[in-house]
């Protein structure tokens, strides 16, 4: 072998290497908007040419069969087209079903006491003999959820809730008490028809104006999650560009009405949940990546954050008169509980010098700080007195939404006679 040639291989070698080293200094600069995007657990999308193999076969695991999804149906949903929908005449009685995960030891006791008009569709995620249960116990609701609409797509209600299995949570809406009975109570069917999706939750904060960044590389504390979207969306959604922002209030409940569950071909939710059950990402993170894309699916937007008063007002009937009014009543409530902490701390202060003096600390108990006397009955004074000002404004507030007009003038939403909610 000539001499020259005897040094291809390493010279070869060594074009590799410093190839690769740029790609890798040149990608660690780079967020995975950069990536090639791929379908489910990185398999490349088959393109049109003629050599092209045939579309990816996603197993439906609601029927043992296998759904064909293909480049032309992915592409379907990657820019839908959706279409405010219709109510029904004032009186009609809509169909609605509460979906809801469940593990086996939940008390779910108070959907049947508070709801009995409500049909339910109860999944026991840890329970394989329930007579509803997921193909797997994965990603929190999101298996849930997709399982019901894969199991109902051709017999679905005219609207259909999904919620977690607790009644009282942080995460529900604060005016109806965090209370999950009440916000269901009080659900206007028809804001869900004319919305096609609504999420549960009204309030911001958490999840709203602008709170997942799926370019994002470096971690955080409250957004576990955040440094995984990007990769996850890729793979989920693979013709879609990766977005700036997710964002909607937290924290995946949320209603849909029949025709915008519809509009979405079956297939995607095959495709969907297949992701869930194949990928490597914990129940945990798995499940919280889907909080914040929900939106994108049913709306085809990444950033859905409605006014909070517009979605109390339309959404529950509690209208307070618009924006103003609105906020002026949490400025009241927060006035309230500025001052029933104070008075917590003031009767701590009486609490340790009375519990110093009855140890016989007598001196310990001259040097704690006394309370300034009176202001304990100025304090609850103020406290009874804003309390009554926030339940009759609040209760003001339930009467004005019993009025479809008014709730129309609030959400800025054109209404004539005759018009329901």
């Amino acid at each position: 072998m000539p001499p020259q040639r005897r040094y291809i291989p390493l010279l070869a070698f060594a074009t590799f290497v410093l190839v690769f080293v740029l790609y890798r200094s040149s990608s660690a600069r780079e967020t995975w908007r950069t990536l090639p995007q791929h379908v489910g657990m990185g398999e490349s999308i088959p393109d049109d040419s003629d050599d092209a193999q045939p579309p990816e076969l996603v197993q439906d695991y609601s029927t043992g069969d296998s759904a064909r999804t293909s480049k032309s149906t992915l592409s379907s949903h990657a820019k839908p087209n959706f279409q405010p929908g219709t109510t029904y005449p004032p009186g009609h009685e809509y169909s609605r079903i509460l979906v809801v995960p469940r593990t086996h030891d939940e008390d779910i006791s108070w959907i049947s006491e508070e709801l009995p008009e409500w049909r339910t569709a109860i999944y026991t995620v840890d329970d394989p003999l329930s007579p509803l249960h997921p193909p797997k116990n994965k990603g929190h609701e999101v298996m849930v959820y997709l399982s019901w609409i894969i199991d109902n797509y051709e017999s679905l209600p005219d609207v259909a809730a999904f919620m977690h299995a607790h009644r009282w949570s942080w995460h529900n809406d604060d005016i109806l008490d965090n209370d999950a009975a009440q916000m269901l109570r009080r659900l206007s069917s028809e804001r869900v028809m004319r919305e096609g999706y609504m999420n549960m939750r009204c309030h911001w904060d958490p999840g709203c104006p602008d709170w997942m960044h799926p370019g994002e590389v470096e971690e955080d504390i409250n957004k576990q999650e955040q440094t995984m979207v990007a990769k996850a969306w890729s793979e989920i959604f693979p013709l879609d560009p990766i977005p700036d922002v997710l964002a909607q209030a937290c924290c995946a409940q949320f209603a849909l009405s029949k025709l915008r569950i519809r509009s979405i071909p079956l297939a995607s939710f095959v495709w969907y949940r297949d992701w869930l059950l194949k990928t490597q990402l914990s129940d945990y993170i798995s499940g919280r990546i889907w909080e914040y894309m929900w939106q994108y699916i049913f709306t085809g937007q990444n950033v859905v954050c409605p006014a909070m008063q517009q979605c109390y007002c339309d959404g529950f009937g509690v209208c307070f008169g618009g924006e103003q009014a609105f906020n002026d009543w949490f400025e009241l409530r927060y006035r309230m509980r500025r001052h029933e902490d104070e008075l917590r701390e003031w009767h701590e202060k009486e609490k340790a010098i009375l519990d110093a003096k009855a140890d016989g600390k007598v001196d310990e108990a001259a040097e704690l700080e006394v309370p300034e006397s009176g202001r304990d009955r100025w304090l609850q004074e103020q406290i009874d007195h804003l309390r009554l000002d926030l339940e009759e404004r609040k209760q003001e507030a339930f009467k004005r939404g019993e009025d479809p007009r008014l709730r129309a003038e609030e959400c800025g939403r054109e209404w004539k006679e005759g018009d329901g909610f």
